[in-house]
């Protein structure tokens, strides 16, 4: 009969649901350029039926609609989108006559959104590139990051953003972005769950053991999707932050960064603002002098 000290079986378990301090760790890249996962990623923003990794195709068609007409975009429009996926934004912008740059980590997103645009004919331009890392002497009239991308970055990685943001706007510009809000953070619970091949293989081709652990961090209105899989090969680790805000917190943050606030929406198609709802969208502009 085999045996197993028990001693390592348990600080193996105490490790898998430890509760690491906010943004302690950071593997989004791992998510979104791993071969398995990043394609998984890829199958979730081409599925209409679902609001996964992007939203349904008819909230991004009265999105753009709406965006189209809210900031003016034409023929004279440069347009940047931070974490564009597969193109569902900027190529419907670019059918707009509007000059599209898109940046993203997965190159399975980018290299569909390049075949896309090829196909009908659109000139885009696709940067497979980490935007925390994203450099540019150009400048932009509109700077778009959708899908509440912000949440999931650590508060340094925002600011460091909304600098970056900053930098590149040209005069007028604006920036529009959303976030998940105080009123969805309340709606999130802790849990542990465990299952073979968690998520439907999502994880990996081959057999694992997946186990999630959710944490709620009250005071920063932080959650985190802890994915420990454990393979014959080994183990691994993925943390999925999410940062929650009150509109006075995100106006905070911008202001902080040289912003001033032009609106609040309930949503990235101009929808009413809402207090109570579980996501808003800002539009943002440099603070004057």
């Amino acid at each position: 009969m085999r045996t197993t000290r028990s001693d390592d079986v348990f600080d193996e378990l105490e490790a898998i649901n430890a509760r690491p301090n906010p943004f302690e760790s950071y593997t989004a890249r791992e998510l979104w350029t791993n071969p398995h996962t990043s394609a998984r990623m890829l199958e979730f923003h081409l599925d209409e039926s679902v609001d996964m990794s992007s939203r349904r195709p008819g909230f991004i068609d009265r999105s753009v609609e709406w965006i189209t007409g809210h900031f003016d975009v034409g023929a004279e429009t440069r347009v940047v989108d931070f974490g564009c996926g597969p193109g569902l934004y900027t190529r419907r912008l670019a059918e707009r006559d509007a000059t599209v740059t898109g940046v993203d980590f997965s190159i399975r997103s980018i290299e569909y959104a390049r075949e896309v645009a090829a196909r009908k004919g659109l000139s885009i331009h696709y940067l497979d590139q980490d935007y925390l890392d994203f450099e540019t002497t150009e400048s932009f009239d509109l700077v778009l990051m959708i899908m509440c991308d912000f949440c999931a970055l650590s508060p340094a990685q925002r600011n460091s953003m909304l600098r970056k943001f900053l930098g590149m706007l040209g005069p007028g510009g604006a920036v529009l972005l959303d976030v998940y809000s105080r009123a969805a953070f309340e709606q999130r619970e802790e849990a542990a769950t465990y299952g073979i091949d968690l998520m439907d293989g999502f994880w990996s081709p081959d057999r694992y053991y997946g186990f999630l652990n959710t944490f709620k961090y009250e005071e920063e209105a932080v959650v985190l999707d802890k994915y420990t899989l454990v393979e014959a090969s080994g183990s691994r680790t993925v943390y999925n932050w999410l940062q929650y805000f009150s509109a006075d917190e995100l106006e905070r943050e911008f202001v902080d960064a040289g912003f001033a606030i032009e609106a609040l929406f309930a949503d990235v198609c101009g929808t009413p603002y809402d207090a109570e709802g579980h996501e808003f969208a800002v539009v943002a502009r440099k603070a004057a002098g």
